[in-house]
């Protein structure tokens, strides 16, 4: 069966391949969409909270479209008031629904795993299901804490993968869960379920995750006290049956999308891009520094609060990069930029190491093999030992050609299509189609910056 014709194995019809070709000095202005991290909690704590909470500048991929169905069907009222816009009139904690049928996420991780956290916090069962992909991805991280708090797993598939059946329970115990991972989907399950309980919920992290749960908690009226614990870690303890008041949320651009048209615009020759109101989270740009290590040319301004969050603009020139050494420590605030990370370090004189990458074997993908694997096809050295990646520079010179496989990934996809802007020969990726999740304006706002996408 020809490419054009297959089936996206996502399920989403038949797979779209894109080919990305070297091209002219990329200028001008690009928005990235809104942060996929705080429109999932945006919408989430809307439901958990009574009354009207507005959002200006929601991301409107897929992932999070399946998180606004869910909220529906536990009881919230979910509109859409124009682009970006949208206001959910909340249940209130304690009073969501039972749903009537399966809360399907299609490909979204992040709002299966957190939404399993409201339900473990509710007197309800719901069957959490998503794609092919999906059902891939390992929820027992997250159904072991839950368990300790009360929640009962009806049924799951083969090492805990969906479809799972859960049976919430509405007196969830308040535990002490020390993390064996730096992850904050873990840590917002937890903390989610916890809002019900009668008692302090604590989660205690070796590695600091991303912390917009618990800001945002916070925001929305609860308890949240959150201190340092060791040298990299938190200590987060959340007071248990707050009052959570509906707020107005501005969400900041995604980092993770910003990140692509950051890395085009270094490696195309003559580049000249300003990135607007990019989250500078600190436990999120993980990849700026990075950049900036190698020799970006990224210049910050602008700097702000929006959303209660930092934001600025990122003034981009292309750059000749040059191999670093990244530490495993840094991989919790850029887990995501890694794909995007290891195509400029192709481009980059000498190389770059990047340390401690377990975290990617369990995304949308196998990404470490995923990554290897286009690296192989586009003709750029590079081995793996252990979790260690590691990619031999080529000089701004990279050969570029052949068929990568996205593995229904979005990050691998974008990735790919940033390396044939620059290499000496088209990059070809296998399915677009999948890139909706996250970013999905990402070909017509690149175009528009000069880059040169076209059917194989």
């Amino acid at each position: 069966m020809p490419a054009n014709q297959a089936h996206s194995a996502s399920g989403h019809g038949p797979a779209v391949p894109l080919s990305a070709s070297r091209s002219a000095p990329l200028t001008g202005r690009l928005k990235p969409p809104g942060d996929k991290s705080i429109s999932h909690r945006a919408l989430i704590l809307g439901l958990l909270s009574l009354g009207e909470t507005a959002i200006e500048g929601l991301l409107e991929g897929d992932d999070v479209l399946r998180t606004a169905q869910a909220c529906r069907q536990l009881g919230a009222k979910v509109d859409r008031l124009g682009p970006g816009r949208w206001r959910v009139l909340g249940a209130g904690l304690g009073s969501l629904i039972q749903p009537q049928d399966t809360l399907d996420f299609g490909n979204a991780g992040t709002g299966t795993r957190l939404m399993m956290g409201v339900v473990g916090g509710h007197g309800m069962t719901a069957t959490f299901d998503g794609d092919a992909s999906l059902r891939k991805r390992p929820m027992r991280r997250i159904l072991d804490p839950l368990s300790l708090m009360g929640v009962q797993i009806v049924s799951q598939a083969e090492g805990g993968r969906c479809p799972v059946v859960l049976m919430g329970t509405s007196e969830p115990a308040p535990i002490e869960y020390r993390s064996p991972v730096a992850s904050a989907q873990l840590k917002s399950a937890i903390l989610l379920a916890g809002l019900n309980s009668p008692g302090k919920t604590i989660v205690i992290e070796q590695e600091a995750s991303r912390d917009h749960t618990e800001k945002m908690l916070a925001y929305f009226g609860a308890e949240v006290k959150t201190e340092l614990e060791g040298a990299h870690g938190r200590r987060i303890t959340l007071t248990g049956r707050p009052t959570l008041k509906p707020r107005p949320v501005i969400v900041p651009a995604d980092p993770s999308s910003a990140a692509f048209p950051i890395v085009a615009a270094l490696l195309v020759p003559g580049s000249d891009v300003v990135v607007e109101g990019v989250m500078m989270n600190p436990l999120r740009i993980g990849l700026l520094t990075t950049l900036l290590e190698m020799g970006a040319q990224i210049d910050i301004r602008d700097e702000r609060i929006e959303g209660g969050e930092d934001v600025a603009d990122l003034h981009v020139k292309a750059s000749q990069l040059v191999g670093v050494d990244v530490p495993a420590d840094r991989a919790p605030a850029m887990i995501d930029e890694y794909p995007i990370l290891a195509v400029a370090a192709a481009f980059a004189t000498g190389p770059t190491r990047m340390r401690g990458l377990s975290e990617l074997r369990v995304k949308e993908s196998d990404r470490l093999v995923a990554v290897s694997d286009g690296l192989t096809a586009t003709g750029v050295a590079h081995h793996i030992e252990g979790d260690d990646l590691i990619v031999e520079g080529h000089a701004g010179t990279v050969r570029g050609g052949g068929l990568v496989a996205t593995h229904l990934d979005h990050r691998i996809a974008m990735s790919f299509l940033i390396m044939g802007l620059a290499s000496q020969k088209p990059v070809t990726i296998d399915d677009e189609s999948m890139i909706a999740t996250s970013f999905p304006t990402f070909k017509p706002s690149m175009e528009r910056l000069g880059a040169a996408f076209g059917a194989p």
